[in-house]
């Protein structure tokens, strides 16, 4: 991973997040990337994609962010939108479960595909907390750096950004947006979309039609999801 100055990074990001790339967290962070591609192992995503949620989302346009935990980990599924998949790729059963509530809540039809991109450009922060991950070892990148990175990626959101929705979902998400601010922001918070949890109270939590009455309410536009 290069210094700052070289990072394909959003500048509306980089002004903020610039001094992290100094860090030697980061440092170490790099390193260990590098070495293990060295070692032969296929990272995902490929690094053009690793920072795709904040360069698909510029902070300007932040209205909605949904935080994950780390990409996927079989072949073509990661492409640094958190919950995810490219066109042509089957949706894991976690997006599955996050269609059909949508549809129970909105009305809103599956797609063909489970590309979110198309949230992403309406301003919906879609946010792992580690950005990457070796093929096939789910958790494999955790604790080298990248929670800390994403924490500083939220907290400049609960800083520059006001009337923000925190759409965190299971236990995991719920202990890293701790910080938020929710005198500012709403925060909502259920069980994970996965097929062990959702029953538990994600199916019927109606965050997508809660997310937009908020931003209307707050005189902005709602998401077209």
């Amino acid at each position: 991973m290069p210094e700052s100055k070289n990072i394909e990074l959003h500048d509306a990001w980089l002004v903020h997040l610039a001094e992290q790339f100094e860090q030697e967290y980061m440092q170490v962070l790099s390193a260990f990337l590098r070495e293990e591609k060295r070692a032969g192992k296929t990272i995902y995503p490929r690094g053009s994609q690793i920072f795709n949620a904040l360069n698909t989302t510029p902070l300007d346009s932040v209205k909605v962010v949904i935080l994950g935990q780390d990409p996927y980990h079989g072949p073509g599924q990661a492409h640094g939108l958190c919950f995810s998949v490219p066109d042509g790729i089957d949706a894991p059963p976690s997006l599955r479960n996050i269609f059909k509530e949508l549809q129970s809540d909105m009305g809103v039809q599956p797609p063909a595909s489970g590309n979110l991109q198309r949230w992403a450009e309406q301003g919906v922060l879609l946010l792992n907390s580690v950005l990457t991950v070796e093929a096939g070892q789910a958790g494999s990148h955790a604790n080298r750096g990248w929670e800390r990175f994403t924490d500083s990626v939220i907290d400049v959101v609960n800083r520059q950004r006001k009337q923000v929705v925190f759409l965190l979902w299971g236990s995991y998400a719920q202990k890293k947006g701790a910080l938020i601010d929710t005198a500012t922001h709403l925060v909502l918070k259920a069980p994970h979309p996965s097929p062990l949890s959702a029953h538990r109270g994600f199916f019927g939590c109606a965050h997508f039609s809660k997310a937009n009455d908020y931003l209307v309410t707050n005189g902005q536009l709602a998401v077209n999801w």
